[in-house]
């Protein structure tokens, strides 16, 4: 992304046209708005989402949105008791992933999203209606405003899908040790790959990138982080630099 937007400064800067023009104006408004950009990473529990959005990060220069976790009143309870608090866990999640929406839609930076809004619907509401533990009365009233949400919703430039198998899931879950996460079933991760897989089968709002992280370790191995960037980089490039409208 980054190789063109120099060559374009410096194609403008050597034209006949006034510089204070250009760079005040409409050349200049169209270069930076095409380059912000939304990428997002999707994935299972446990897949390494919230660790490699902090690297990528780290690495590119954008900001992260986080999935609010921390400080979540209904997680703890969810897992203990996951009729009585489906609802409420949704809920809680929906609005959350809202704001992020309309925080990146106001926002002048480049960001990267710990989680999207499509998968509190499409996966995990659904695995819970379709297990029996959300109720059809409350996935109606979830899904009616979830869709009221989606006409003001854009989709991500980028969407990194995390692929993981069970093993790693639970390997990875245990080691960060969130005590409220130790009753998490296998089958309730199961459900949620398979719903995953049809997601990101059926994905059309965007450009999909998956990357298979079960032999992955960009946490302790260097290349396997500049592999994942090196993917990510190319993912993001344009095949060709943006149309502009010049103003003399």
């Amino acid at each position: 992304m980054t190789i063109f937007l120099p060559y374009f400064l410096r194609k403008f800067a050597k034209t006949k046209w006034k510089r204070p023009l250009i760079f005040q104006c409409s050349i200049y408004k169209q270069i930076h708005n095409h380059y912000l950009m939304h990428i997002a990473i999707t994935g299972n529990i446990g897949a390494g989402k919230t660790t490699l959005a902090t690297k990528l990060a780290e690495h590119f220069g954008w900001e992260v949105l986080y999935e609010a976790v921390d400080g979540n009143p209904y997680l703890p309870p969810f897992y203990e008791d996951m009729p009585r608090w489906a609802f409420h866990l949704q809920m809680y999640f929906l609005k959350s992933r809202y704001e992020q929406v309309l925080q990146i839609q106001k926002s002048n930076r480049r960001i990267i999203q710990d989680r999207t809004i499509y998968e509190d619907a499409y996966i995990f509401a659904m695995n819970l209606y379709k297990s029996g533990i959300m109720s059809a009365n409350d996935y109606a009233t979830y899904r009616g405003i979830f869709d009221l949400m989606m006409r003001s919703v854009k989709a991500p430039d980028l969407t990194i899908y995390l692929k993981a198998d069970l093993p790693k899931l639970i390997t990875q879950i245990k080691r960060r040790g969130r005590d409220f996460e130790a009753n998490i079933s296998e089958k309730y991760l199961a459900d949620l790959n398979d719903h995953y897989e049809e997601f990101t089968e059926n994905y059309k709002d965007g450009k999909l990138l998956t990357l298979e992280v079960n032999q992955l370790d960009f946490v302790n191995n260097p290349e396997d982080l500049a592999s994942i960037i090196h993917k990510v980089d190319k993912a993001l490039l344009y095949e060709k630099p943006p149309e502009l409208d010049f103003v003399k």
